[in-house]
């Protein structure tokens, strides 16, 4: 992968930034992402923020390297902290990091966020936690999509701001409000390979000399509301 051929799960994501966009970046690594955007014209600027300095370098070559001095600026800073008021950053993506620490990213500096029009997040685990974030942060998720690249499932989050209220349900957050309305083959390999993981540990925690009953009763909860979701959305194709 580089800046001229980004890797699928990349390539989705620039596919949500809008043209004209001045964007960041942050944990850009190799600032592939915002140099594909500027390379093609899509985007009028952008930040690749990186917190640490190896990443940080990575970034400052592919600057030089693709000619984009003046249009892509490598930062070393800690998350948003990357963005200046200058910068008139409207677009903000973050991708590869767990839905945790987005969120903490996220919250660190809120006075980072005025102005921003769209956050496009990757998370590699803990969505529920993120989306539960934007709600109570104010965003509103306008899509989602899942995808899967080297035996990886990845979900895609884009969110905007609203000033009118947003919520959604335990199930919307567990398994994205986009995502669950409009399921398809990823989708339901990525929680049938959960329904498959669920039931093996709550075999093995039954088999126990003392068995977690608590732990079992709050798996097989999780367990069934899966099949519940799956089961739903087979029974909306055959209607």
């Amino acid at each position: 992968m580089d800046a001229l051929h980004l890797s699928q799960r990349l390539k989705l994501v620039a596919d949500f930034v809008p043209q004209g966009a001045r964007l960041a970046d942050i944990g850009s690594d190799h600032a592939y992402l915002p140099a594909y955007l500027l390379l093609n014209q899509r985007i009028e600027f952008a930040i690749a923020g990186e917190v640490v300095k190896g990443p940080f370098e990575n970034a400052q070559q592919e600057v030089l390297k693709h000619h984009l001095t003046g249009s892509l600026e490598a930062r070393l800073a800690d998350g948003l902290v990357a963005i200046e008021v200058a910068d008139q950053i409207d677009v903000i993506t973050i991708c590869g990091m767990g839905g945790s620490l987005i969120s903490q990213i996220l919250d660190a500096h809120p006075e980072k966020l005025v102005g921003v029009k769209r956050l496009i997040l990757q998370p590699n685990v803990g969505e529920s936690e993120l989306r539960t974030w934007l709600v109570q942060h104010h965003f509103e998720i306008m899509t989602e999509r899942i995808l899967t690249e080297d035996n990886q499932f990845y979900e895609i989050i884009v969110a905007e701001p609203t000033i009118l209220p947003v919520a959604y349900n335990h199930r919307e957050l567990t398994f994205g409000p986009e995502l669950i309305m409009h399921q398809g083959p990823v989708f339901q390999a990525k929680w049938q390979g959960e329904i498959e993981r669920l039931s093996q540990v709550i075999v093995q925690m039954q088999e126990a000399k003392q068995p977690p009953l608590r732990k079992i009763k709050e798996f097989q909860a999780q367990l069934q509301l899966i099949q519940e979701v799956l089961t739903d959305d087979n029974r909306n194709r055959i209607n």
